[in-house]
Parts: C-alpha cells; sequence; structure tokens
C-alpha cells in the first residue's frame, strides 16, 4: 500500500509564520512612542516623573534616619539596615547613592539633595516642627515611623498612575515602607 500525499496543498502562510508574524508585530508595537512616552520636546513622562519623585523621598527619607542616628547613636546599630534599604530605594529609582553614617553616628555624605538637612534637636524649620529630632528615642521612631508610613501612602496612591515594571518596584518599595513602619513601632 503506497501513501500518496494528500490532495490538499496549503495555500498562504503557515500557522508557524503567522504567530511568529503576530508576536514580532506585537513586540514592534510595544516598542513605539505613544503618548507620555517620552517624545522629543514632550518633556518627562509620568513613568519618569513618578521615579524621579520616589528617588527624591527616598534621599530625604534616608537623611532623616541619618539624623536620627546622629542625634541617637544607641539606635545606630537597629536603624542602619533600615536606612541602607532606604538608600538603596533611592537608587532603584535612579537616586544618587547617600553615604553611610560613620562609626561616630555622625552622616557624612547625606546631604544627597537640597531637602536633606534634617537637624538633630532645637528649633525646626516648618512651624509643625516637622524637620527636628525629637531629643527622646521614643518620639525619634515615631517620627521615623511617620514618615514611613505617610511615603508608603503616597507611593501606594501613585501606582495608579505608572504602568508595569514602574509599578511593581513603586509597590514593593511601598510594602517595604510599610515593614519599615512595623519594625520602628514594634520593636
Amino acid at each position: 500500500m503506497s501513501l500518496s500525499p494528500s490532495p490538499r496543498l496549503p495555500r498562504g502562510p503557515r500557522r508557524r509564520s503567522l504567530l511568529a508574524s503576530a508576536a514580532g508585530a506585537a513586540l514592534l508595537a510595544g516598542c513605539t512612542g505613544g503618548p507620555g512616552s517620552g517624545e522629543a520636546g514632550a518633556g518627562p513622562s509620568a513613568v519618569e516623573r513618578a521615579r524621579a519623585r520616589a528617588a527624591r523621598d527616598s534621599e530625604e527619607l534616608a537623611a532623616r534616619y541619618a539624623a536620627v542616628i546622629a542625634a541617637h547613636p544607641g539606635l545606630a546599630e537597629r536603624l542602619r539596615p533600615l536606612r541602607e534599604e532606604v538608600v538603596r530605594h533611592a537608587e532603584a529609582f535612579g537616586g544618587v547613592r547617600a553615604a553611610s553614617p560613620t562609626a561616630s553616628g555622625t552622616a557624612a555624605g547625606t546631604a544627597a539633595s537640597p531637602s536633606a538637612s534634617v537637624r538633630a534637636a532645637g528649633p525646626a524649620n516648618d512651624s509643625d516642627g516637622s524637620d527636628a529630632v525629637p531629643t527622646d528615642e521614643k518620639g525619634a521612631l515615631a517620627l521615623l515611623a511617620g514618615a514611613e508610613r505617610k511615603l508608603a501612602g503616597r507611593r501606594t496612591e501613585a501606582l495608579l498612575d505608572v504602568p508595569g515594571e514602574s509599578a511593581r518596584l513603586l509597590a514593593s518599595v511601598a510594602a517595604a515602607g510599610a515593614a519599615h513602619v512595623f519594625l520602628l513601632t514594634e520593636g
């Protein structure tokens, strides 16, 4: 018995060719510029603005940690790992690495941003006293926990404005901030 080829010959492209073409078209469509994708003269995209703000916020928070460490050296061992994580968050968003506080508790090189001049003790720059580090350790921890809580909330709200990978990064860092709040208040 001989096997003869099928009398039906395929016409047009094969299924694999169509799938490969569709996948290629989808990749190309994903690479094209759309509204707010950073076209020339359009200014920074929403994603770029969100990342810049997140980096700036993390840099300022790292400076707060450094100020608390400088004012309360007894908290340094507990706060350094949290501060280092905040610095890594700033880097992940494209910020500049701020130097770690030295062993003596001073914050060398922590002025990574113009607003990173959080002072330890003394009169505050703001009328509500939010920039002064409280003189008691419990108050200083509450200050950091409040800053972390506020920032985690702001980042959670920002998730609606950014797509994909940036949203995942914001969500991850917001979750880390919430964990920091727990560590600062339950320790």
